[in-house]
C-alpha cells in the first residue's frame, strides 16, 4: 500500500512563499505518476500540476507555473511543491497524489500536457495539508 504524506502548509502574508513537500512511502517514487491538486473553501478540487510525460517531467496547469516550482528528491522520495508570491485566492487544501496504473499512462500523460487533470486518475492520495494566505 502507497502512503502519501504532505507537510509545509501553513500561514503565510499575501506576497509570500510556502514550499510543501510530498513524501511516499511503501514505493518508489520513480514507479508512480504524480500530481498535485488543492481545493479552497466551497470550491471543488482542482489540478495544480501533473507529471505528463516518461521523464517525469512536471506540467503545471493554468498560470500556476508562473509562481509555482515542482522538484523532486527521489533519495528522499519526495517531491516539493513551491509556491511564491502567494494571493488570498491560493488559500486551500493541497493534496499530493499518485497512481501507477499504466493501462490509461499515455491518455492521462496526454490530457496532462494540454491542462486536464482528473481526479480519479490517481488512486492514491494524501491527506492533504492546509495553506492559508492572510495579512
Amino acid at each position: 500500500q502507497l502512503d502519501l504524506v504532505e507537510s509545509g502548509g501553513g500561514l503565510v502574508q499575501p506576497g509570500g512563499s510556502l514550499r510543501l513537500s510530498c513524501t511516499i512511502s511503501g514505493g518508489t517514487l520513480g514507479h508512480y505518476s504524480l500530481a498535485w491538486f488543492r481545493q479552497a473553501p466551497g470550491r471543488e478540487r482542482e489540478g495544480v500540476a501533473c507529471q505528463g510525460d516518461t521523464n517525469g517531467g512536471w506540467y503545471y496547469k493554468d498560470s500556476f507555473e508562473d509562481r509555482f516550482t515542482i522538484s523532486g528528491d527521489s533519495a528522499e522520495n519526495t517531491v516539493y511543491l513551491q509556491m511564491n508570491i502567494l494571493e488570498a485566492e491560493d488559500t486551500a487544501v493541497y493534496y499530493c497524489a499518485a497512481t501507477d496504473d499504466l493501462d490509461r499512462k499515455t491518455t492521462r500523460e496526454s490530457m496532462c500536457r494540454v491542462g486536464i487533470m482528473s481526479q480519479v486518475a490517481y488512486e492514491y492520495w494524501g491527506q492533504g495539508t492546509q495553506v492559508t494566505i492572510s495579512s
